[in-house]
């Protein structure tokens, strides 16, 4: 027994850390639709400076430190050194933390769902949470690392938790703009909209308007403002063990609206029943010109993975 659970350990710590992986329907194809996958990877770590790691949510990268960010669904935020060239050359943990407000008190249970992160131009660090709708700015390299700086306040039609389809439907994908600033939507539309008609609101005020993708319960789970100024939306659809899991990368554009929507540019649509082995997308950064990391969220199952894609869009 003793030298069971001792082979049961170094089979853990031998798949602990960074792996390759390969979630495409060919190992030859690294093109597809208006895409290239660069680089596969399997996070595998199971606690960084004690905190869990699971059930990420987004990332956000900032190009002065060569640090990426990962936040969790439970209120952890995580910062890693990485180095991007035509893979992922690199990807060591360094600090991870629960977030906690401006008083130095963690959030409670239901106020922690943390699940949009983004960067502005200044490189502060913001947060979008879902139970408890927010958008807050936190610190990111500081003693303080973690810790709430500013609430900011919401347009008027994000605010109530009673505006949204469910508690947990609410500010799930969060980009910065040079132009709009801070960018929000909601994992579903809002109640009074139609289950089709997805939104994209500034803080500023501003919304525009795109058509959720055909499949059932198709949401929007991130997003990430592109080098032209448009956004770059992924969008999930999961209905069951037996239905397709459909995960849709999709561009929106801004400045090109017709009749109230704007135009819209499938740029790739990976289907479970096609050869991909998607797993939960939830978390979507711009590391570079044309280039994106995506990352999974594992939903502390044991038979879901953390897998982060890099990936370059060739339109």
């Amino acid at each position: 027994m003793k030298f069971f659970f001792l082979g049961l350990f170094f089979l853990v710590m031998l798949h602990a850390g960074v792996s390759s992986v390969n979630i495409m329907p060919s190992l030859k194809e690294d093109h597809f639709m208006h895409i290239k996958i660069l680089d596969q990877k399997r996070l595998s770590f199971d606690r960084i400076d004690g905190v869990k790691f699971s059930e990420l949510s987004d990332l956000a990268y900032y190009p002065k430190t060569q640090t990426l960010y990962m936040v969790g669904d439970k209120g952890a935020l995580f910062a890693f050194h990485v180095k991007l060239t035509d893979t992922i050359e690199k990807l060591v943990p360094y600090r991870a933390v629960k977030l906690k407000k401006r008083n130095g008190k963690r959030f409670k249970k239901w106020k922690r769902d943390a699940e949009g992160l983004v960067l502005d131009g200044r490189g502060r660090l913001y947060i979008s949470f879902e139970g408890d709708p927010k958008i807050r700015w936190f610190h990111k390299n500081s003693p303080k690392f973690g810790s709430a700086i500013k609430k900011y306040k919401l347009p008027k039609l994000l605010r109530k938790e009673e505006h949204y389809r469910s508690r947990n439907k609410a500010l799930e994908a969060l980009a910065w703009h040079p132009k709009y600033g801070l960018l929000t939507a909601a994992e579903w539309p809002l109640k009074r909209d139609d289950k089709k008609r997805q939104t994209i609101y500034s803080l500023r005020g501003r919304q525009w308007y795109f058509k959720a993708e055909p499949e059932a319960k198709s949401a929007v789970v991130a997003m990430e403002v592109m080098d032209d100024g448009n956004v770059l939306v992924l969008e999930r659809s999961y209905t069951g063990l037996l239905n397709p899991f459909v995960i849709t990368l999709k561009k929106v554009y801004l400045n090109r609206i017709k009749k109230g929507w704007c135009k819209t540019k499938i740029l790739a649509k990976m289907n479970s029943h096609k050869g991909w082995s998607v797993d939960n997308f939830e978390g979507l950064t711009r590391v570079g010109k044309d280039r994106y990391l995506m990352i999974s969220d594992d939903n502390e199952n044991f038979f879901q993975q953390t897998l982060l894609i890099y990936f370059e869009v060739e339109e």
